[in-house]
């Protein structure tokens, strides 16, 4: 819901502006869950099929009827969830112990605890699009043996080409964007095949840009990110594998056609007056992040699991 008078004078305009603009380099779940402002927290999902692309007949006769469109339908429900950590200055890291900590250490402690919230939603939207029950049987193969990218035998730009065209089949337009996972982009990299296409053009290793141009997509990225558990053992959030989805360069809201999207409270992240706590002897930055990545047009994605 929209934030009250009460609760606005409670923010810090000046550092919520500030988490409003984070973006961690090496996170990448955003390119195909674009961040978009939703007023409420709950409602139901604005989803989108092949309708969203269709070829309308807009041309009419002089006094007849003018035919109306609406694009995306009411789709599953969904849910907020609300991310809160707070952010700690010691007292004894400030100079003057009597003052207020200045602009420049209240940003560090909001960007550390931004850091930590935007790997959660890395790992939120990486389940999300690598979950193969949320894809049908058209938009999803795994590779097994040969097949696999590790393999010199195999065709990984063919393997491309196919989610390609199931998309373009399915929507009538392409994906414009490919997610690999660092395994992927590992076995792609050094694979004969890929390393051939550019062996007259460039002697430098093979770089996200360069599958970009060799595959005609707009964006190919990279998810790196790793978390580790409770007990300290590592989690691969993208694990192994490959999503090509289209996604709207510059989204302009929550009606334009797209895989997926981060459906975000509006004013959100948001940080909230910092306060004096006696008993850490710090001063505490609390932020709070509601949002939810969402699929919103399944059918035009297409998983690619165990490439490597």
């Amino acid at each position: 819901m929209a934030m009250s008078s009460s609760q606005v004078r409670v923010v810090d305009p000046v550092l919520t502006e500030v988490a409003q603009g984070f973006r961690h380099e090496e996170h990448v779940g955003h390119i195909l869950f674009p961040r978009v402002p939703v007023h409420t927290s709950g409602g139901q999902v604005l989803e989108f099929g092949k309708e969203s692309f269709k070829l309308y007949q807009a041309r009419r006769a002089p006094g007849t009827a003018t035919r109306r469109v609406q694009f995306g339908y009411l789709g599953k429900s969904f849910a907020l969830v609300q991310d809160a950590l707070e952010g700690q200055v010691p007292r004894e890291h400030l100079r003057d112990a009597s003052r207020v900590p200045g602009v420049d250490l209240g940003q560090r402690a909001v960007m550390g605890t931004l850091r930590a919230l935007s790997l959660t939603l890395e790992y939120d939207q990486a389940k999300l699009a690598t979950t193969a029950a949320n894809f049908d049987s058209n938009h999803k193969v795994t590779l097994t043996g040969t097949d696999k990218w590790s393999d010199a035998g195999s065709d990984p730009s063919g393997d491309i080409n196919t989610g390609k065209e199931a998309v373009r089949a399915t929507v009538g337009v392409y994906p414009n964007t490919a997610l690999l996972s660092a395994q992927a982009f590992n076995a792609l990299k050094e694979h004969p095949k890929v390393v051939d296409r550019f062996k007259y053009t460039s002697r430098d290793s093979v770089t996200p840009e360069m599958l970009a141009a060799l595959w005609d997509l707009q964006t190919v990225v990279v998810g790196k990110a790793v978390a580790f558990d409770d007990f300290g053992n590592d989690i691969d959030i993208w694990g192994n594998n490959a999503i090509l989805a289209y996604v709207p360069s510059r989204p302009s809201g929550m009606e334009d056609p797209s895989f997926g999207y981060t459906y975000t409270l509006q004013g959100h992240p948001l940080v909230e007056r910092t306060y004096y706590e006696n008993n850490a002897k710090s001063w505490i930055y609390p932020v709070t992040y509601e949002r939810l990545p969402v699929l919103t047009g399944m059918l035009s994605g297409y998983l690619i699991q165990s490439p490597a």
